[in-house]
C-alpha cells in the first residue's frame, strides 16, 4: 500500500520515491509512503493560493460551522482513527484515543473563533475620531508535525490557523503517516474547500524546501531540540513567523509529605506510558532523601510489573518503540547509565520479545546532572531518580536543567505548593498531576530550550501566532483640516477641543 499526499481536496496518485512504514509491534514492513517532490509543494501552493481569498473573506461563523461538523465527524469515528495510529506508532488503543481527544479539545475551542477574534473598539479618541483593532489571517502556514503524537499535534495547530482564516499545509512525520489523510479527507467532508487544508509526506527534504518556501508565511514544528532550533533559524531568516517546540526533560518533586502510592501511580504512568515517547513525560524523579529508599522500592515493584505488548490488544499498559533504530538508542543510554556509575534497579534489556521494537521499563537511581542520561533527552522508557536533602534543593537542581517544558510537585503541603510554582522556572507546572498539559484556553508552551519563537501552541498565543493585528485609526469631519507639521497627538486634539 502506497500511503499519498492530499492536495487540493484529493489523494494523489503514487510516483516513484517512497519511504518504508512499519508496525513497531511487529516490526514487519506494511505501507510506503511518498517522498514530496518540490513540485507537488508549488502545486499545492498554487491551490492554497488560489483558495484563500475566498476563505479568508468567510464569516467567522461560517468558518466554525466548518470546524464544527468536523469535531461531529471525529467525535463519530475516533475508534477508526484510534486504530490507525496504534498500527503505525505502537501506542495502546486507550492512548491513541486519549490523544485524540485532547486534539478535539482544540477544534472546540476554534470553534468559538467570532468570540476570539473579535477586535476593539475606542470612540472619540479625538475630536470625530475612532480607532479599533482587528485580527486577519497570515496567508499560506505550515505544520510540521512529530511521529509520537500524529494526530493531536496536527489539532493542536490546524483547527486555529483555519479558523482564523488561513490556508494550511500538513507535513506529518514519515514514521506514521496515515492519520493525517483521514483528518484531511474528514476535513473536506466536513465541508472544507478544496486547497485550503493540504498533506505533503515525506522527510527532510521537503521540510528544507516548506522552510525556504517565500508563499508561506509561519510555519509550526514540534520536535527534538536541535531540530527546533534548527527550524527556528532556517525559517526566521526567510522572513518566517516560526513557533518551534523542542525537546524536554520533565521533572517530578516527590516531598516527603506526598502521599507515595500516588505519586508512585504519577510516575509510572507518565514515564512509561506511550513508552515514553512524549514530551511531556516525566524522566526524572526529583526524591528528597527521607523518603527515597521507600519511592523507589515501589516504583521497581510497579516497574517490574508493566504489562507490554501489542497495544492493539486489550489490557497493555505499554507498547513498542517507534523504530528498531529508537529502540537501540534509547538501549545505549541504558548501558551509558550503568557505565557512569548510577544504580540500574530495574533493566528493561531484559524483556525480550520474538519480534517488534519493544523494550521493558528500565528505572535508575543516584543519577547526577552530569550523566548522560541526565543531560540528555533519551525519549524511551526510563525513569531516572534523583536524591536531594531538601524541597529546596530541588527545586535549584530542577532550575539549573537546560529543558524547562514541564514539571510537576506532589506534596500535601499547600505553602510548598505555591512556593514551588512561583519560584519554579519551567513553563508549564502541576501540583499533584504528573503531566501539566493546558487545556486549549491557556495556551502550551515550555521554556528555555524547549522552545523557539516567543509563541507557544493553541490558545491566545495560536490565536496570535496565526493572525496579524490591524490598529486602525479613522476621522470622519465636515471640516477642513489645516496641514499639519508636527507629529499628530491625539491629547492635543482632545484639548483643541476645548476651543469648539
Amino acid at each position: 500500500m502506497i500511503i499519498s499526499h492530499f492536495i487540493n481536496g484529493r489523494l494523489t496518485e503514487a510516483s516513484e520515491g517512497q519511504l518504508p512504514v512499519c508496525n513497531p509491534a511487529s516490526g514487519e514492513i506494511i505501507k510506503h509512503v511518498q517522498k514530496a517532490t518540490p513540485q507537488d509543494l508549488n502545486s499545492a501552493l498554487q491551490y492554497a493560493k488560489n483558495a484563500y481569498t475566498s476563505w479568508s473573506e468567510l464569516s467567522p461563523i461560517a468558518r466554525a460551522r466548518v470546524l464544527f461538523t468536523f469535531k461531529s465527524i471525529l467525535d463519530e469515528r475516533i475508534d477508526e482513527l484510534a486504530k490507525l495510529i496504534t498500527l503505525e506508532h505502537g501506542k495502546t488503543i486507550d492512548d491513541a484515543k486519549g490523544e485524540i481527544t485532547r486534539g478535539i479539545e482544540v477544534v472546540e475551542y476554534a470553534c468559538g473563533i467570532p468570540y476570539l477574534l473579535r477586535g476593539n473598539h475606542n470612540q472619540n479618541i479625538g475630536r470625530e475620531i475612532d480607532a479599533w483593532s482587528i485580527h486577519q489571517p497570515l496567508g499560506i502556514v505550515a505544520g510540521i508535525t512529530p511521529f509520537n503524537f500524529p494526530v493531536m499535534i496536527a489539532l493542536w495547530m490546524a483547527p486555529i490557523a483555519l479558523a482564523c482564516g488561513n490556508c494550511f499545509i500538513l507535513k506529518p512525520s514519515e514514521k506514521d503517516p496515515s492519520p493525517s489523510l483521514l483528518l484531511a479527507q474528514w476535513l473536506t467532508e466536513a465541508g472544507l474547500p478544496d486547497g485550503v487544508f493540504q498533506v505533503l509526506q515525506g522527510d527532510k527534504e521537503i521540510v528544507t524546501n516548506i522552510l525556504q518556501h517565500p508563499e508561506i508565511s509561519a510555519v509550526s514544528f514540534v520536535g527534538s531540540t536541535p531540530v527546533a532550533k534548527y527550524i527556528y533559524e532556517v525559517a526566521s531568516s526567510k522572513g518566517k513567523r516560526v513557533q518551534a517546540l523542542g525537546g524536554a526533560k520533565n521533572h517530578l518533586l516527590v516531598c516527603p509529605s506526598a502521599d507515595l502510592d500516588q505519586a508512585t501511580n504519577a510516575l509510572i504512568g507518565a514515564a512509561y506510558g506511550s513508552a515514553g515517547e512524549r514530551c511531556m513525560a516525566i524522566s526524572v524523579a526529583v526524591v528528597v532523601d527521607s523518603i527515597a529508599d521507600q519511592l523507589v522500592a515501589k516504583l521497581k515493584s510497579k516497574c517490574e510489573g508493566l504489562t507490554i505488548g501489542d497495544g492493539s490488544k486489550p489490557g497493555i499498559e505499554m507498547g513498542p518503540l517507534i523504530t528498531k533504530e529508537h529502540r537501540d538508542k534509547v538501549s545505549g543510554y541504558i548501558t551509558s547509565g550503568v557505565q557512569e556509575g548510577a544504580t540500574l534497579v530495574v533493566d528493561g534489556r531484559k524483556k525480550v520479545f520474538d519480534k517488534g521494537f519493544f523494550l521493558g521499563g528500565s528505572l535508575f537511581d543516584h543519577v547526577t546532572s552530569k550523566m548522560k542520561i541526565y543531560k540528555e533527552e533519551i525519549f524511551g522508557p526510563v525513569l531516572c531518580v534523583v536524591r536531594v536533602s531538601t524541597v529546596a534543593e530541588g527545586i535549584s537542581f530542577i532550575n539549573a536543567c537546560q529543558f524547562a517544558n514541564g514539571v510537576s510537585i506532589f506534596t500535601k503541603d499547600g505553602a510548598e505548593a505555591r512556593l514551588f510554582t512561583q519560584a519554579i522556572q519551567v513553563g508549564m507546572v502541576g501540583v499533584n498531576i504528573p503531566i501539566p498539559v493546558p487545556m486549549p484556553f491557556h495556551s502550551f508552551a515550555g521554556w528555555k530550550e524547549s522552545i523557539f519563537g516567543v509563541l507557544g501552541m493553541y490558545g491566545e498565543d495560536g490565536l496570535r501566532f496565526y493572525t496579524r493585528r490591524k490598529a486602525i485609526t479613522s476621522r470622519w469631519s465636515h471640516d477642513h483640516q489645516a496641514s499639519q507639521f508636527t507629529m499628530p497627538l491625539m491629547a492635543g486634539i482632545i484639548n483643541n477641543d476645548k476651543n469648539h
